[in-house]
């Protein structure tokens, strides 16, 4: 894009810079206050507070910047946003708040939105081409989606229209279900398997596919696995309120690479191998049974009390009663008996007598303990089985569903949206059936989601099917909240991709990578402040349902994703005789009137109103908290569930035995369906899908050697991909705060981006603190700063994802449009999956080398 001078609004012939994305924002900002952007957003309003701050009031909404969604409110003075805490009603992380929920200010006010509609004026699509983004109204912007809606409809191509989502709220069926369903595509494609999907794979031991909750304030041991609970996982403002209870009550390891902001918080840091938690786990589990301190009541005993789990031995599997699990006996004579923490000490890095203690430290707190999963161990290419042997911990200790153990989420209700099933023509009924973009279910695809072959989405596998027209083209396509171009590995395959489809509509609120393939840009409200929604969460034995509505005027000509340009889309189909979709939005009635929605704005109010209405409404209440009405609800904001019920799911768990799963039926079942569907064997599956293991061995937890990409030799070097406490995901780059106080991370350095070594291989690489560096894998390379810490591990380079967009703003960029500022990991990390779950791979596969830039 053309740069112009910073205060100029449009360049020649009415093309479109970075500053004319934000039209309209030094008006806008003028009325704030004078002074930087970074400033405006919180400056005091003079006019009406006289130099003192004003009274405001309290609005509860909820964040939607990372996957915690916690409960929030926002002080509101004079109709601007000024503050953010917790909902002190919400029993999962009452006032607290992470650091990362203010950022949400400096993102409203950010003078870098987009501000109305725009369309695309150059062709051409490329890195380097110019979009020539010019402003339209939202009529002209949906005339022309509509119409080449209606051209795949006339053509019978509507299986080549696609909707992918990034992050949503509650209400997102009515955009990315009901509407690509109604058109007639199949092509629904979500994020959430480049989010953390490997991690449910304990669906095969626990029948649970979900992410879970941990009973911190009652456990006396967490063993985490590649997880940043205070930094950058689910239920960070709980945890944050919870830990220093931990600390007083338990026991806390941390397994990871680095040292990360939950480890320096820690008891015990085990800096394990990238790629080897599944050797380390295993040897846990080992030592565990040898020294006969497996949990008696959960998992049961030999039938006269004698331990004859001895190394190396096998054991008659008749002579072990099982309690509340399957298959103990059968995974310790298939591989644990040789899995000793001598065994696991050169694969994973860590000491033998360190295995030792540490597993016998966290039997001892049984059955109060948690092996918390997260992502290190999941999301490798054959993390799967890393999973397994983590969560494996919970079984074995009694920890699975227990006090002070691993939970599932708090059961909650929310009201589903009325059947489409009459507003399906057959157009529509007989697209839907087409194969999916992503290829999901295909042989070398399993994607076992809920043990269901192509259960899960595969969602960075779309750019190589658009590319390769496999199973077909993608002509039509909208995006919304997301930014596949930057969040996925192999960024240049997105570029190629997205040039390639005819016509693309992206809803953001910031122009990023991916907005410079569109042929409109539609912006849309900030969640937390500007739209009606809802998302939850869990911890602690309590789920908690929170509310989003606008707590302050939409600052420009916005809308809201999920409700009201679905509803204006559908206007527009319906005057070209297609009123499908029009018809089934306004079967969504206003709950208290039985008024049915006559536009956009009364559509995304009954919506969420019918949507949650178990909650508010005292008649349709499901148990928890309760209201009077919808009035009460939203001035509190929040729902909570009643207390967790613990051990219910004890022999009730959603398996095919109904027990905590050793050797998996549920898994062999899943396989075998699958290999079935192919007219193959579990073998085959196997084998084609880059695993290991061969016969029973895929059905129970065990090591398998970390695939990697590039040789030992010339690729010395290990790489850890990580999240920071400050990173919205991907959002935060244009925040000035996120750049200010970056050095809140252990080693990491304000307004730079950091790769951190250890100080001894910094030495022998004569590299220094500041010193340009690059790092090369073999499919890429990139150059950032680098930083000697010692929370490294030697071999490993440690790099924070977020920075290294060439297109989000002006603290993101160097250059908007054309030259990044800092380095985006996914340029230099390996293409790969762990394809039992579908899940992008991030962790333990790539390889790299060092060498001053």
């Amino acid at each position: 894009m053309k740069e112009l001078d910073i205060d100029g609004m449009q360049g020649k012939g009415g093309v479109i810079n970075r500053r004319s994305f934000v039209k309209g924002a030094a008006a806008a900002c003028a009325g704030l206050a004078t002074g930087g952007p970074a400033l405006r957003a919180l400056a005091p309003d003079t006019a009406h507070a006289k130099g003192a701050l004003a009274e405001g009031k309290w609005v509860s909404s909820c964040c939607v910047g990372c996957t915690s969604w916690c409960s929030k409110q926002v002080y509101v003075i004079n109709g601007r946003a000024v503050k953010i805490r917790g909902n002190p009603h919400s029993k999962t992380n009452g006032i607290n708040s992470c650091p990362r929920a203010h950022l949400a200010l400096q993102q409203v006010y950010d003078p870098d939105r987009v501000k109305s509609p725009m369309k695309r004026t150059n062709p051409k699509k490329g890195r380097n081409e110019d979009p020539g983004f010019v402003p339209i109204s939202w009529d002209e912007a949906l005339d022309m989606l509509a119409d080449r809606i209606m051209e795949l409809r006339e053509k019978d191509e509507t299986h080549k229209f696609m909707l992918m989502r990034g992050r949503y709220t509650e209400l997102r069926d009515l955009l990315y279900d009901r509407l690509p369903k109604i058109i007639g595509s199949p092509n629904n494609i979500s994020h959430s398997s480049i989010c953390a999907e490997a991690e449910k794979m304990r669906y095969f031991q626990e029948g649970q596919w979900a992410y879970m909750q941990y009973d911190i304030p009652n456990t006396r041991y967490v063993l985490i696995w590649g997880a940043d609970p205070l930094v950058a996982n689910r239920g960070v403002s709980s945890y944050l309120n919870s830990w220093g209870r931990a600390l007083d009550n338990a026991r806390i390891a941390s397994v990871e690479p680095r040292l990360s902001g939950t480890g320096s918080k820690c008891d015990e840091w085990l800096p394990v191998k990238p790629g080897y938690d599944g050797a380390l786990a295993s040897a846990m589990a080992h030592t565990i049974l040898v020294e006969g301190m497996w949990h008696k009541p959960f998992v049961g005993d030999f039938f006269d009390g004698e331990n004859r789990f001895i190394p190396g031995h096998e054991i008659n599997e008749y002579t072990f009663l099982e309690e509340h699990t399957h298959g103990l006996a059968k995974w310790w004579n298939l591989y644990l008996k040789d899995a000793s923490p001598e065994w696991a000490e050169p694969l994973c890095g860590i000491p033998a007598d360190q295995i030792r203690r540490v597993a016998l430290g966290f039997a001892a707190a049984a059955p109060n303990c948690i092996s918390w999963v997260g992502g290190g161990p999941a999301m490798q290419p054959r993390g799967t089985y890393g999973v397994l042997a983590a969560n494996a911990l919970n079984g074995l200790t009694g920890g699975c569903d227990n006090i002070g153990g691993v939970l599932r989420y708090n059961s909650r209700s929310y009201q589903g949206f009325p059947s489409l099933d009459d507003y399906m023509d057959d157009i529509a009924k007989v697209g839907v059936k087409k194969e999916k973009i992503d290829q999901r279910g295909r042989l070398e695809w399993p994607n076992l989601a809920s043990g269901r072959s192509g259960g899960g989405v595969n969602t960075n596998n779309v750019a190589d099917a658009i590319i390769n027209e496999d199973p077909n083209e993608i002509k039509v396509a909208m995006g919304y909240f997301n930014n596949f171009n930057f969040s996925c590995p192999g960024t240049g395959r997105w570029d190629q991709a997205m040039s390639k489809i005819d016509f693309f509509a992206h809803l953001t609120t910031h122009a990023s990578e991916m907005s410079f393939y569109a042929d409109i840009v539609l912006p849309v409200n900030h969640c937390m402040f500007e739209s009606w929604g809802t998302l939850d969460n869990s911890s602690n034995g309590y789920r908690s349902v929170s509310l989003m509505q606008p707590a302050i005027e939409r600052l420009w000509d916005t809308k809201s994703m999920e409700t009201e340009i679905p509803w204006l889309l559908a206007e527009k189909l319906a005057q070209r005789g297609f009123d499908n979709l029009l018809r089934y939005y306004q079967t969504i009635v206003d709950p208290e009137t039985g008024k049915s929605p006559a536009n956009d704005k009364e559509f995304e109010l009954y919506a969420i109103k019918h949507r949650m209405q178990h909650f508010w409404d005292p008649a349709q209440s499901k148990g928890g908290d309760k209201f009077s009405g919808w009035e009460e609800f939203v001035e509190v904001g929040v729902w909570n569930s009643d207390p967790y019920s613990y051990r219910a799911r004890w022999s009730n768990m959603g398996t095919k035995t109904g027990k905590f799963e050793f050797y998996s039926e549920t898994l062999k079942d899943a396989l075998e369906s699958h290999a079935e569907k192919h007219n193959t064997t579990v073998d085959h599956v196997m084998e084609v899908c880059n695993y290991l293991a061969r016969g029973d061995l895929a059905f129970i937890p065990h090591y398998e050697e970390p695939y990697e990409w590039g040789d030992p030799v010339e690729y010395p070097f290990k790489f850890v991909d990580y999240k920071a406490r400050l990173n919205r995901e991907g959002r935060s780059s244009n925040c000035p705060w996120y750049l200010q106080l970056k050095d809140l991370d252990p080693g990491d350095k304000s307004y730079e981006d950091v790769a951190k070594l250890n100080p001894i291989d910094g030495e022998r690489l004569g590299i220094r603190t500041g010193d340009k560096i690059r790092l090369t894998t073999p499919v890429g390379s990139i150059v950032c700063t680098a930083s000697l810490w010692e929370g490294a591990q030697p071999g490993t380079v440690a790099k924070c994802f977020g920075q290294g967009h060439w297109a989000y703003g002006r603290y993101a960029a160097k250059v908007f449009g054309k030259e990044a500022l800092g380095a985006n990991n996914n340029d230099i990390i390996p293409v790969d999956n762990d394809r039992l779950s579908g899940s992008t791979a991030f962790y333990g596969h790539i390889r790299l080398k060092v060498e001053k830039a």
